[in-house]
């Protein structure tokens, strides 16, 4: 454990001794050039493709390091995690491996889908509790039964052997490639990922230029940064849910602004159009914490021209029922679905006179929710419109306006919009 003014920094040696724990479960995943991000962006665009891993999350490393270093005693008393997602996974088959009792506490409302695929890779070695609606529930509960079994419990981010784990995708980064890196892009959801391997680097590349990437909506290493001590936030918005905290490790903030050389948000709306773009353009299938760093190269695109740049890709556990989800807020994004309060004459064709007279050639209804006649003369309806491209919008209001069919618009007032539509 190397010290900086009493703040904890990996050591080398022990992230190359994590390298070679994990190797018998975790993957040296591939370290592949994106030639349609490469011309895009004219730089050298490489993809650490984590997705790839056993539980498709580089999470497995620092799992499986952190429950391998466990002494005789605190191995047969069993441990503890408090996840819904990718953390989960990687405990659960780490216990099926080292054949350690787990317990993992996830909250009630989780998907089925998740709840099983833990069951798949933890097998009879672990056990699941649902509790409560929130993570805070189960990590609660989690602490609680740690402290009354003496378990020991498997943080997801602010522990060293855990950080030590997840460190070993910048040794290997740096033995798949021999030409100097000038930017690396990871997302930073607690930090672990980010305080591990940015310390390798600062250390064997210490030119390469670290960006920490979080969503817009929930920005708390961002916000501890700015005001140099670690910060809790009230509210996040929670759909980039592997990367969606109110508060960062304190392991991992006192290392990260140390060590990044940047952070930086990125809308939630972005992130979904990178989302569709990889699956529709590449046949990759990411997460939406997966697909943060390659969504934060737009916002550094004067930068990286002529430049080596790796985008770790940090999961590819999504569920396929948010797909719709994904693809409304990438046309909310792109400006190309707009949702309208339209007031309807109340006489006979006055619908048909919208669609032909209103919309554009190119434009489609894609939601209608009328609602009871307000008056003698107008009902309204909650309208959406999927526009062909973003300069149709003021003409679209425009002809509305000069109709008298414009009611109001939706998409700048979040909290009608989540009320009506």
């Amino acid at each position: 454990m190397n010290k900086e003014k009493n703040i904890y920094f990996p050591n080398l040696d022990d992230v190359k001794a994590a390298a070679e724990t994990i190797k018998k479960v975790s993957a040296v995943t591939p370290l592949s050039s994106s030639l349609r991000y490469s011309k895009q962006y004219e730089a050298n665009i490489l993809l650490k493709r984590e997705d790839l891993q056993q539980v498709r999350s580089y999470k497995i490393r620092g799992a499986f390091n952190k429950i391998s270093s466990l002494t005789n005693e605190e191995a047969s008393n069993g441990v503890v995690c408090a996840s819904a997602g990718n953390h989960a996974q990687g405990v659960a088959l780490s216990c099926k491996l080292l054949k350690i009792k787990g317990t993992i506490f996830m909250p009630a409302p989780t998907p089925n889908q998740k709840v099983e695929q833990v069951k798949m890779f933890g097998e009879d070695y672990i056990d699941i509790k649902l509790v409560g609606d929130t993570f805070d529930d189960a990590y609660h509960a989690a602490m609680l039964e740690c402290d009354e079994l003496r378990k020991t419990f498997i943080h997801p981010f602010n522990d060293p052997k855990v950080i030590e784990g997840q460190a070993t995708i910048a040794l290997e980064i740096l033995e798949q490639t021999t030409d100097p890196i000038d930017y690396v892009f990871i997302a930073v959801g607690g930090g672990g990922l980010a305080a591990g391997l940015s310390t390798v680097f600062k250390e064997l590349s210490p030119k390469t230029k670290i960006i920490g990437v979080e969503p817009e909506g929930a920005p708390s290493m961002t916000v501890s940064i700015k005001n140099n001590k670690n910060t809790e936030l009230d509210h996040i918005e929670k759909f980039i849910d592997g990367a969606a905290v109110k508060r960062v490790g304190d392991l991992t903030f006192d290392i990260c602004k140390i060590n990044l050389h940047a952070m930086i948000t990125v809308p939630e709306g972005k992130v979904c159009q990178t989302i569709l773009e990889l699956y529709n353009k590449d046949a990759i299938v990411v997460e939406p914490a997966g697909a943060l760093s390659i969504s934060a190269l737009d916002f550094y695109a004067e930068d990286i021209k002529g430049k080596n740049v790796v985008c770790v890709v940090s999961g590819s556990n999504n569920d396929i029922t948010r797909t719709s989800e994904i693809k409304e807020r990438a046309l909310l994004y792109a400006n190309l679905k707009h949702y309208f309060i339209v007031k309807f004459p109340q006489r006979a064709g006055a619908l048909k006179e919208f669609v032909v007279d209103i919309l554009g050639p190119n434009d489609d209804i894609t939601y209608f929710q009328y609602a009871k006649k307000t008056n003698r003369e107008n009902g309204s309806a909650v309208v959406g419109v999927q526009l062909k491209s973003a300069t149709d919008l003021n003409p679209l209001i425009d002809r509305m306006k000069h109709h008298n069919f414009y009611g109001d618009y939706l998409n700048d007032k979040p909290d009608l919009f989540q009320f009506l539509v």
